[in-house]
């Protein structure tokens, strides 16, 4: 849609923000010293903000963070993550690898079970591994099975499901067969793609994962109710084996675009934690002493989508140019506020290299040049038979912080190259979609890692699930698979920086910065943790 909305919800909220400042909001009620937002029953809720409506909340078809966020807290894989981000047991109480790094043996812990009381077999992680790469499934992110053995033929119908490296060959065994050795493989296991679903209810309703009355989980909570485009509420589920060490009785969710909106919720109560917050508070809660801010790493990049398959967006020279007349720094101390660090290449820092760290390793790739910039568009622009840049378009998702930083590239675009261009604005699942189809010139993304390693960076290889940038390279995808087929620490990551040399070198996407992760949770909130690659975690917080 080109034009923003206000949503019926945000609308009720600002009525019932003022109602509060009327009646002394400041107040503290007796529903909000025992449970919060409007709980007497004294169980301890939380109350959080989700930026977005979920497409699906099924572990083979979620996209991005905005169905991650829920996953993460109602399933659980084989593996999962300390906030020192150490990989400890989940589901498996244990695993052994080869010495040739092909064969990883997991053992499930006793008793597991599903939300629905179901007993939780090895058979499930098969069988949800085998239905994401399952090519009817169409799921996004199966190239992350690819690792397996016979799962990249799988999925591309070039094989048979029975080949693919996974098998249960006991209700307590999980065998998996590798193509090649992979070091970050165990991380791998943590991720919502390798969780585990319930094969007797995938088959008797293939849309189970799409309401809550019908919803099937293995981890610490159970999702109990969703409004579409309201709300959605997760509780403790009482068949997890490690509920005792649950203290929340329940976490609701507000789907809500606006941050304002959100912070505006967090200051009058209605919210125990707000991420993402307003640019401007983030600004002026860097540099604060108040203990409810919280600043989080993150592994990830903020960027722009170049169309390549529309002209002139298919030229080098053009992407170069409109990526070279940016000013980083200024949107990042200005616009973004949060303590973010320009990007000049898609690997963010904190991921280690064969030696020291990977980003540092790399520097810069490109630098910022309005006299180059002038050239290299009149030179690419020349080559596809234009005088000018035609009528183009930037697509966001509708948030404000994207709106400002949209703006400040339209300005700063205007201001050094003299080109014009308008904003529009989508829902997330709507951009997501929109990219997909390849319907947009110009459009906001942002990725975070999916494990610590430089390659689940390397988004853009030929026809990538994620390459919505539509480029190819066949440089960058012969480094790449050689940095698949190494063990060699140095080989590997030698070919890793090789290869996002090449891609920066040709521009598909324009980076912007690297972001942090600022937050606030409430002081009588605890054991609340930001794991690096993924948003704020309170699957064992607590609320006083």
């Amino acid at each position: 849609m080109k034009k923003s909305k206000f949503s019926v919800l945000a609308l009720l909220m600002a009525i019932m923000l003022i109602l509060a400042a009327c009646n002394g909001g400041s107040k503290e009620t007796s529903n909000e010293k025992e449970g919060g937002s409007g709980d007497s029953s004294g169980s301890k809720v939380l109350n959080v903000n989700n930026s977005s409506e979920p497409g699906s909340l099924h572990p083979a078809n979620a996209q991005g963070t905005h169905e991650s966020w829920i996953l993460e807290h109602t399933f659980e894989g084989l593996t999962k993550k300390t906030e020192e981000g150490k990989i400890v047991p989940g589901s498996a109480e244990s695993w052994e690898i080869s010495e040739d790094g092909l064969t990883w043996t997991f053992k499930l812990k006793d008793g597991l079970k599903w939300s629905n009381g179901d007993p939780l077999t090895a058979n499930d992680f098969e069988y949800a591994w085998k239905y994401a790469l399952k090519p009817e499934t169409a799921a996004d992110y199966a190239y992350q099975l690819y690792y397996l053995k016979g799962g990249e033929a799988y999925n591309s119908k070039k094989g048979k499901e029975e080949d693919v490296g996974v098998k249960a060959t006991d209700e307590h065994t999980l065998v998996v067969t590798l193509e090649q050795p992979t070091p970050y493989f165990l991380d791998l296991t943590s991720f919502y793609t390798f969780y585990p679903i319930n094969k007797k209810v995938q088959e008797e309703n293939p849309k189970w994962a799409l309401d809550a009355k019908t919803h099937v989980s293995n981890g610490p909570f159970k999702l109990t109710e969703w409004k579409h485009k309201e709300s959605l509420k997760i509780e403790k589920n009482e068949n997890y084996y490690d509920k005792d060490k649950i203290k929340l009785d329940a976490v609701n969710f507000a789907l809500i675009e606006d941050e304002n909106t959100a912070w505006q919720m967090y200051q009058s109560g209605e919210l125990d934690l707000a991420y993402p917050l307003p640019v401007d508070i983030q600004g002026q809660m860097v540099n604060s002493d108040d203990k409810e801010f919280k600043m989080g790493k993150e592994l990830a990049v903020y960027y722009y989508n170049f169309n390549t398959e529309v002209k002139p967006f298919n030229n080098a020279k053009v992407r170069k140019a409109l990526s070279m007349a940016i000013e980083r720094q200024k949107i990042t101390e200005n616009v973004a506020q949060g303590g973010q660090k320009p990007a000049f290449g898609v690997v963010p820092p904190g991921i280690p290299d064969a030696s020291g760290d990977f980003q540092e390793n790399t520097g810069n790739l490109f630098k910022e040049d309005v006299t180059e910039a002038k050239k290299l568009l009149k030179e690419g622009l020349a080559e596809e038979g234009m005088k000018e840049l035609p009528e183009f378009s930037i697509l966001y998702n509708t948030l404000d912080s994207h709106k400002k930083i949209a703006e400040a590239v339209q300005g700063m675009w205007r201001d050094n190259l003299g080109v014009e261009v308008t904003l529009e604005n989508a829902e997330f699942q709507v951009k997501l979609d929109r990219e997909k189809a390849g319907d947009f010139e110009i459009s906001r993304a942002g990725w975070v890692g999916d494990y610590v390693d430089p390659m689940t960076f390397m988004l853009w290889e030929t026809d990538g699930a994620y390459n919505d940038a539509g480029w190819s390279n066949k440089e960058y995808d012969n480094l790449l698979k050689e940095a698949k087929s190494t063990m060699d620490p140095k080989e590997r990551m030698d070919a890793l920086h090789k290869a996002e040399k090449v891609m920066i070198d040709e521009m598909p996407i324009l980076p912007v910065y690297f972001y942090t992760k600022p937050y606030m949770v409430k002081s009588n909130v605890t054991g609340v943790f930001a794991p690096i690659n993924a948003y704020p975690n309170f699957i064992y917080a607590d609320k006083k």
